[in-house]
């Protein structure tokens, strides 16, 4: 009893230790389920970043897919054109085909026919011939009978004296040699006889010629010319097609190479004021040409990156907008629409874009919209005929101050009022100056 009060003084200080020792391990323990909690969130922030960059690059690979597909449909319309000219070719070509052969079945049997009809000429003029031959000697034999029956020659020659006066005046050339009255050489009678049948074989020939074969022959001759007049029409339409399509082609591949080369100069000049001492630029793969695809290059000082999954994400965010804003320079559009490019980018990075809009985009406007449960920012971006909209993440203090024109939204008394605010020379936003619309939320 006497020691009950030191045993439990002892007791206590135990305790207390005790006591101590179990808070010390408890706030160590609190301490380090804080640093895990810490740890959790930025995992879960690094992951919402690389769902949205994974989103970001399925949109661009959408994008990419369709311009093919409008490129593939064009290229089809082309073939497509293509097939139908080769096709009416095609047509010409055989129905030409088809027309020679049927004048040369024609040719062949006009030539039968001539042939023919050669062979029946020959055939009716030795015919011919053989009858007048037999009817000359028939009547040779009569007039030498009723000569010598009338004994009537010289008379004969009398009569021929008056009615012929040539020969009174060239009978002393009759008989000579070399001369045309050489009785030896040039018999009369053969050569009168002569003379009766090539006269005669003249009227049978005039009366056997076929003036239809004539005709038909002229009617060929009419269908080959104009088959060829065609054929030279065909011909002509295809070279003009053929120079068509070579010109088409021509203007493809320069309205790709000033696409390229006007956005390839603009990505990297955006490149370098996003990001101050690096270079970009699209070029085509090695030892193929524009037609073929485009890659991106990116060099950091002086050292060029191999792939893009060597950049960081915010890096590769300057990339991407850098690519977005030169094709918006090159050909703008109504409205673009670029949800929070800024998320992965610090404050140098996010002034650099106010400046590089400043530079690049000379008749841009930059209004700025906040509210105190949402932020977001809209750029307009106005050439004479088009306006884009670029909508971004959460406002920075640096890119405000690039901002010419800011709106601020309020949720006062459960009305949603939106205010207008113009920015100061000095970067300043002063209070605000007008309301320009309430009403509820």
């Amino acid at each position: 009893m006497k020691n009950a009060e030191a045993e439990r003084e002892k007791e206590l200080k135990d305790a207390q230790k005790k006591l101590d020792c179990a808070k010390t391990k408890a706030d160590a323990s609190s301490k380090k389920m804080k640093e895990k909690q810490q740890e959790v969130e930025a995992i879960t922030l690094e992951l919402e970043e690389l769902k949205r960059e994974h989103a970001s690059c399925e949109q661009q690979l959408e994008a990419v897919n369709e311009a093919i597909k409008s490129y593939e449909g064009q290229i089809e319309v082309m073939a497509a054109e293509v097939a139908k000219s080769k096709e009416s070719l095609n047509k010409a070509q055989e129905e030409m085909t088809k027309q020679k052969e049927v004048i040369t079945a024609q040719d062949n049997v006009i030539k039968a026919k001539y042939a023919e009809v050669a062979k029946h000429k020959e055939q009716n003029n030795e015919s011919q011939l053989k009858i007048k031959e037999l009817d000359h000697n028939i009547s040779k034999h009569k007039r030498e009978a009723e000569d010598a029956a009338a004994k009537a020659f010289f008379l004969r020659v009398s009569k021929m004296l008056k009615d012929y006066d040539w020969i009174s005046a060239e009978k002393h050339l009759f008989g000579l040699p070399n001369s045309a009255y050489d009785f030896k050489t040039n018999n009369p009678k053969e050569a009168g006889q002569r003379l009766q049948k090539l006269q005669e074989m003249k009227e049978k020939l005039g009366r056997n010629v076929n003036m239809r074969a004539m005709n038909v022959l002229t009617e060929a001759e009419e269908r080959y010319n104009d088959l060829m007049k065609k054929k030279r029409i065909v011909e002509n339409d295809k070279s003009k097609i053929l120079a068509t399509i070579e010109d088409l082609d021509q203007k493809k591949n320069q309205a790709l190479n000033i696409a390229w080369q006007k956005v390839n100069k603009d990505f990297g000049s955006i490149f370098s004021t996003l990001l101050p001492g690096a270079n970009a630029m699209l070029a085509p793969p090695e030892g193929q040409t524009v037609l073929d695809g485009l890659e991106f290059k990116v060099a950091l000082g002086n050292t060029w990156k191999e792939n893009l999954t060597e950049l960081s994400g915010g890096q590769r965010s300057l990339v991407a907008l850098s690519l977005i804003l030169s094709m918006l320079l090159f050909k703008p559009a109504p409205i673009y629409i670029l949800d929070e490019v800024d998320a992965a980018l610090d404050l140098s990075h996010t002034q650099n874009i106010g400046q590089m809009l400043r530079t690049h985009f000379t008749h841009s406007q930059l209004p700025e919209m906040q509210s105190e449960q949402t932020c977001f920012r809209d750029v307009y971006l106005r050439s004479e005929h088009h306006v884009a909209l670029v909508h971004c993440g959460v406002p920075k203090g640096r890119y405000v101050q690039q901002c010419k024109v800011l709106f601020k939204t309020k949720f006062v008394d459960g009305v949603s009022t939106v205010a207008r605010f113009t920015q100061c020379q000095n970067g300043k936003v002063p209070k605000e100056t007008k309301a320009k619309a309430k009403g509820p939320k």
